[in-house]
């Protein structure tokens, strides 16, 4: 019994440090080895591409005249750039103020959900390229040049860009993950292909986009589901966007949670386990960075309760420092609800966003998976 614990234990522990810190370095270990893929530049005389940019809806009045402004203003010739807002069942007069600040479409559909949208967007866009992008990110000037150069190389067929989350206060510590997920990101890119994009600002070569579930975001599914079908999916840091933060840990918890929800049906039927088609090093990035980050809260609780079982009498002196570290970083979490200091806010927006994950598969199991969307609390 007491060998059983001890390999769970050390098992899991093992497992949870090899996801959050052993693969990082890893992969940065195989990037020193390997020279940079640089993307081909653009031959000389060949045009522009017609981009349609796809802005699905739901609920924006307050932010969508911003955002189409923010998409005219962008370094790319106009008579090349299509925007096109989908409106997703919104209540409000989101179709009305994207059509009085200049979209070139505006499509006023039942709610269907996100992914429905924007299947109903690019069936109707004219662009060789498909830019996407949520209702309240900012692109920088040159984002789109930077992210439509990443299609010079023709085995690309998804290319996301970099996302800054901007706070205005408030105890969320998403910039801080983000600034991490970007560095992991850059480096799986580097390597093969990104295992995860983002909804902000990402793009896909219109031959190699696909109609998905419309519970399983754009964001888990492409990426994965694209390197199967034999393209590369990267990550192009000059792309830059910036989102407003959820505010508070506990509004980045049930924002995570809604994700997961929606996350959880790609893990278990959407063939995120089906290694069939995967290289073996986006195999090896697959297990790393999506499957055992996703079993991560399990990891924990088995790495608990078999500390716990060795920590009694008798227990060894290593055995009892697993627990006291595990238990810290609870009471450090708890302590984060009510002070503001940044290790305390870091452990608790650590534990709540791993326990997200295990909500959002007991929401999935419980109740299904709507394919309906709300903008987050705070994020406008």
């Amino acid at each position: 019994m007491r060998r059983a614990a001890k390999v769970a234990l050390w098992g899991s522990a093992g497992a949870l440090v090899y996801a959050q810190a052993g693969y990082p370095l890893l992969l940065a270990a195989l990037a020193r080895r390997r020279s940079p893929a640089e993307p081909p530049p653009p031959r000389r005389g060949d045009p522009q591409p017609v981009v349609s940019l796809v802005v699905a809806a739901h609920r924006e009045a307050g932010v969508i005249a911003d955002k189409v402004a923010n998409a005219r203003a962008l370094d790319w010739p106009a008579d090349r750039l299509e925007v096109i807002v989908a409106c997703d069942g919104s209540p409000d007069d989101t179709a009305a103020h994207a059509r009085a600040a200049g979209a070139d479409r505006v499509l006023e559909l039942p709610w269907g959900g996100k992914v429905r949208a924007q299947d109903a967007a690019v069936r109707v866009a004219r662009g060789d390229l498909l830019a996407f992008s949520d209702a309240n990110a900012r692109w920088e000037p040159g984002a789109l040049r930077a992210l439509a150069a990443r299609f010079a190389d023709p085995h690309v067929g998804y290319a996301c860009g970099q996302v800054r989350f901007v706070s205005e206060g408030g105890t969320n510590q998403e910039g801080l993950y983000w600034r991490y997920e970007m560095a992991v990101r850059a480096l799986e890119s580097r390597l093969a292909s990104v295992t995860a994009g983002n909804g902000a600002i990402y793009a896909v070569r219109r031959e190699a986009y696909v109609e998905v579930d419309p519970v399983m975001g754009h964001d888990l599914k492409l990426p994965f589901t694209l390197v199967k079908d034999g393209w590369r999916a990267v990550y192009e840091p000059e792309a830059r966007a910036s989102e407003k933060m959820v505010p508070t840990i506990e509004g980045e918890f049930a924002r995570k949670r809604r994700m997961m929800s929606h996350a959880w049906p790609i893990v278990l039927r959407g063939g995120l386990l089906d290694p069939r088609g995967y290289p073996p090093m986006y195999a090896l990035m697959i297990a790393s960075h999506r499957v055992l980050r996703y079993f991560g809260p399990f990891l924990h609780v088995v790495a608990l309760l078999a500390s716990l079982a060795l920590s009694g009498r008798g227990g060894g002196r290593l055995h009892r420092a697993a627990l006291a570290a595990q238990l810290a970083l609870l009471v450090a979490a708890a302590a984060g609800g009510r002070v503001r200091a940044r290790p305390l806010l870091v452990a608790r927006y650590y534990v709540l966003t791993t326990a997200s994950i295990a909500a959002g598969l007991w929401d999935h199991a419980r109740h299904g998976t709507a394919a309906g969307w709300a903008p987050p609390e705070g994020t406008r």
